[in-house]
């Protein structure tokens, strides 16, 4: 692959993953109200996902995915039940001082396929993918080693983005010490993912 292709991914990828939409709103969201805790393996499923785009569409498999269109609505559908859920989960958890927050969260694997649902049902992931990509990239000539370096950029960006979404949510959540404020934050961020589950299901 040349490696203007791979530079013009590298700059049109950032911009994709940086812009605001359910997965980023869904992040941020919940770190603000459940804290750090288990996110390594949200990001996973995020990257999982769009690892499994690429996939598709590198492989000429986009027609396949216009086949299985019905199972794609599925997925999408689930990614949205599962934002609802978090939101369900923000707006009513019991919110208690910083200092003696208890140990807990779910687990990794829940996390992970979460997160991967939820990109898997993502029109702004899916639109990127399977309609921006191509303009992109020329995939009927791409070769094995060009889609290593690809996914390659996939990971360090999508992972260094999101990681530092994480991080400044993280540190705005540390402003939120009384306990009234967090729960002011914990339904704001409930609203949010509830309005990110609502976008994902209706586009």
């Amino acid at each position: 692959m040349p490696l203007s292709s791979l530079v013009l991914f590298a700059a049109v990828y950032p911009v994709a993953v940086t812009s605001p939409g359910p997965g980023v709103f869904a992040l941020v969201a919940r770190v603000l109200a459940r804290g750090t805790r288990g996110i390594p393996a949200f990001i996973a499923g995020f990257l999982v996902g769009d690892l499994i785009w690429f996939a598709i569409a590198a492989t000429g498999s986009a027609l396949l995915a216009q086949s299985f269109a019905a199972l794609f609505v599925g997925i999408r559908y689930v990614g949205a039940a599962y934002l609802a859920c978090l939101a369900w989960r923000a707006w009513t958890a019991p919110v208690e001082p910083l200092e003696s927050e208890p140990v807990r969260g779910e687990s990794g694997p829940r996390l992970l396929l979460g997160g991967r649902a939820l990109t898997l049902g993502n029109p702004k992931v899916v639109l990127f993918f399977l309609a921006l990509l191509p303009t992109v990239i020329d995939l009927e000539h791409l070769t094995p080693l060009g889609m290593i370096e690809i996914a390659a950029t996939i990971v360090v960006v999508l992972d260094t983005t999101l990681a530092a979404y994480t991080l400044a949510a993280a540190r705005v959540r540390r402003f939120f010490v009384a306990v009234s404020a967090r729960q002011a934050v914990n339904r704001g961020a409930g609203t949010v993912m509830a309005g990110a589950a609502l976008a994902v299901a209706t586009r």
